[in-house]
């Protein structure tokens, strides 16, 4: 389990308070004891609080690829990552850790928002391009991995691993959704996309959220759903033992 953070200026390239970050960042200090780490430039920021469990001595975040063009924080595990860096390697993309973090990067520079779709794992990351002035958030297909989101009055973007990092940057507005609350007496739980504060939302399972400067917050894009099908009969021994 991992921590990620961070703070996107959608109008332009005001100054990230690097003391607003680390509260934000360090407010999830519980989801990654091991290491802290904070990504910084105009109208952009990101941090990481990391677990280590694969790649123990280079894969601390944010990581880069090669020109520091692309940057990710990245919370959970890509399973299928070692079948997917010699591809990469195939079309020219160069690898200086052992880490699945850094096949994101990678996977995203040849595939674009279709890289999640190459992906087999629980995630939850954010992942910034400067060429592009982007920021892309991604949640695995069954939303092991918790992503929070939230567009502030002033035009900046907040985004973290839980809403208490979002309430540690100070400009989230606490009032309560009575919706959620109804959801949460009936269901047990607050239901995607909602969140107990109307002006957080949780990015649903198996969403993506692209993000350009300039231009208005869009709607999550699914990227992958249950297929129900009648088509798959099984015998009655089979379900019997099931």
């Amino acid at each position: 389990m991992c921590g990620i953070t961070g703070i996107f200026d959608t109008r332009g390239k005001r100054d990230i308070d690097r003391a607003v970050l680390h509260r934000m960042n360090e407010s999830q200090f519980h989801r990654g004891p091991d290491e802290g780490g904070l990504h910084i430039e105009p109208g952009v920021g990101l941090g990481h609080r990391r677990l280590s469990i694969i790649d123990l001595s280079t894969g601390q975040q944010p990581l880069y690829n090669e020109d520091q063009s692309i940057c990710v924080v990245f919370n959970g595990e890509i399973y299928n990552y070692q079948e997917l860096i010699p591809e990469l390697q195939a079309l020219g993309h160069l690898f200086h850790t052992r880490s699945d973090t850094e096949v994101i990067v990678h996977a995203w520079e040849a595939w674009g928002e279709n890289c999640v779709d190459r992906f087999r794992g629980m995630f939850a990351f954010a992942l910034w391009d400067r060429n592009r002035e982007t920021i892309f958030l991604a949640r695995d297909r069954l939303g092991v991995k918790p992503l929070y989101y939230a567009l502030l009055d002033d035009g900046n973007f907040l985004f973290g691993s839980e809403l208490k990092s979002l309430l540690a940057h100070g400009g989230l507005k606490r009032d309560i959704d009575p919706c959620a609350v109804e959801e949460y007496f009936a269901l047990g739980y607050v239901a995607e996309p909602r969140a107990i504060f109307k002006q957080a939302k949780k990015l649903p399972p198996a969403c993506t959220l692209l993000l350009r400067r300039g231009q208005p917050v869009g709607q999550p894009r699914e990227y992958w759903d249950v297929r129900f099908t009648l088509d798959s009969p099984i015998s009655d021994a089979d379900a019997r033992s099931n």
